[in-house]
């Protein structure tokens, strides 16, 4: 019990302070409907987690905001969707993701290694971008024996890059797309690199861009363990090529699987899909799923610190952003051959 309630004392103080923010965002766009609460909470969570609320001791309570609720989120929207909804996305849209994701890794390879990056580096940002960020980056770096100083760098150039993106990218839609549902979903899905920035970034257009793009994105989380496998076949030692034979001695192993919160979404969309779920209860997900994402939102903003930024120097940052521009190039590619 006395565990119990010391996880709390920490967690409170950083949720209590994203519930607020996510509230205040929410007034105020009661009044500014056309911008939205999205863009609200992650507004004033960067500028209050620069200034004035800049303390370590919210720190675990928004790491909880934005991974965990948006995970419970995701979750709670397997009861709104129908198996139907999931299937929509046709076999161009796994098409799509596959070739996505394959182009990042090796764009992203070709770009690190060109600008004086390590193997290892390289690869994790690799996985970052192509798969969901800092979840992806954390597995790989497991199986490419990385450091924890590569591994910090590459998720803070990750978060930044996914963060102007998530503002960028319903902009290049609204501008090619006109926020077609499809296209736009595929593009929000398909190139933004953790989950809560798809659903920040779906949130500036409409609830049934969320939806697709959430689904968009779950298909490259399930494809987290093949780029996994794949990357446990590689050769570390720079000297060497890269699907060169490794040397006898400490093998990688591949330790991952499909997340929780992704089964979770399966499984209720399962159930909600075979029609035992009321369309209050249907309702009701959709409400809590909706607030649990502006509090994720709210911290997002909170975690993302420009001290970061200048620490990292320009010539990481430049990475950053050339791989985020070849990412969206290759998707609207893709997007304007297999969804036409």
């Amino acid at each position: 019990m006395k565990k119990f309630t010391s996880a709390v004392r920490n967690l409170f103080p950083g949720f209590l302070v994203c519930l607020i923010i996510a509230l205040i965002a929410q007034g105020i766009a009661y009044f500014v409907p056309s911008v939205g609460a999205a863009l609200f909470a992650i507004g004033l969570g960067i500028l209050c987690g620069n200034t004035f609320l800049n303390r370590e001791s919210f720190s675990k309570g928004t790491k909880f905001s934005e991974s965990r609720l948006l995970e419970y989120s995701i979750v709670l929207t397997g009861l709104t969707l129908y198996l139907s909804d999931i299937i929509g996305v046709g076999w161009q849209g796994v098409l799509y993701i596959v070739c996505l994701m394959g182009l990042t890794i090796f764009a992203t390879y070709f770009i690190g290694k060109k600008l004086g990056f390590g193997r290892k580096f390289s690869l994790l940002m690799s996985a970052g971008n192509a798969v969901c960020g800092s979840s992806a980056i954390g597995t790989v770096s497991e199986v490419v024996d990385a450091d924890s100083k590569d591994k910090g760098i590459s998720i803070t150039i990750v978060n930044v890059t996914g963060t102007i993106l998530m503002v960028l990218l319903p902009l290049i839609a609204g501008a090619l797309y006109h926020h077609d549902t499809l296209r736009t979903s595929g593009l929000i899905g398909g190139v933004l690199q953790s989950i809560g920035q798809v659903i920040a970034s779906a949130k500036f257009v409409n609830d049934d861009v969320v939806e697709l793009s959430t689904i968009f994105k779950i298909i490259r989380i399930i494809f987290l363990v093949v780029v996994a496998f794949t990357f446990s076949k590689m050769n570390m030692d720079e000297s060497k090529k890269l699907f060169s034979k490794r040397e006898t001695g400490k093998k990688s192993t591949v330790s991952c699987g499909i997340p929780w919160f992704i089964i979770g979404f399966f499984l209720l969309s399962i159930v909600n899909s075979i029609g035992f779920v009321p369309e209050a209860v249907s309702h009701v997900a959709k409400l809590v799923s909706g607030q649990f994402e502006i509090i994720a939102l709210a911290a997002i903003g909170m975690r993302v610190k420009f001290r970061d930024l200048a620490r990292e120097g320009p010539k990481a940052m430049l990475y950053g952003g050339m791989v985020g521009a070849t990412q969206i190039l290759c998707a609207l590619l893709l997007i304007a051959v297999l969804f036409r």
